[in-house]
């Protein structure tokens, strides 16, 4: 088992950042693959970033490359994701996952879900 508790969300003007994070307890944190997906109202959830066990790999959907970093701490059993330039199509709720490497872009390959935390981004 895994549990992921995610924080850093909030109201945000266009262009402003937010930085999420996600703690993670339960199993060995360096040995899972994690990613962040998000839901807006009325959307199906989608990737926004994925991020290798040890940090080496990342992925970004196109809507994220440029703007959002995904990184990892594993001495600390914390991902993050910088969120730079926000948009209001970015206003959504975030959540993270946590998978098998090497590095799932697909929903269906994590087991893992964190509660979600919501952005909301004004223009």
């Amino acid at each position: 088992q895994v549990q992921l508790v995610e924080s850093g969300g909030g109201l945000v003007q266009a262009g402003g950042s937010l930085r999420l994070s996600c703690a993670a307890s339960g199993r060995t944190f360096s040995s899972l693959a994690m990613g962040w997906f998000r839901q807006a109202p009325g959307k199906e959830r989608e990737i926004v970033a994925a991020i290798s066990p040890t940090g080496s790999t990342t992925y970004y959907a196109v809507s994220a490359k440029g703007r959002f970093t995904i990184s990892r701490d594993n001495a600390q059993n914390t991902l993050y994701l910088q969120m730079n330039n926000l948009k209001p199509e970015d206003t959504a709720v975030y959540y993270c996952a946590a998978g098998s490497p090497p590095r799932p872009t697909t929903e269906r390959k994590y087991g893992f879900w964190g509660q979600g935390t919501q952005v909301t981004v004004s223009s």
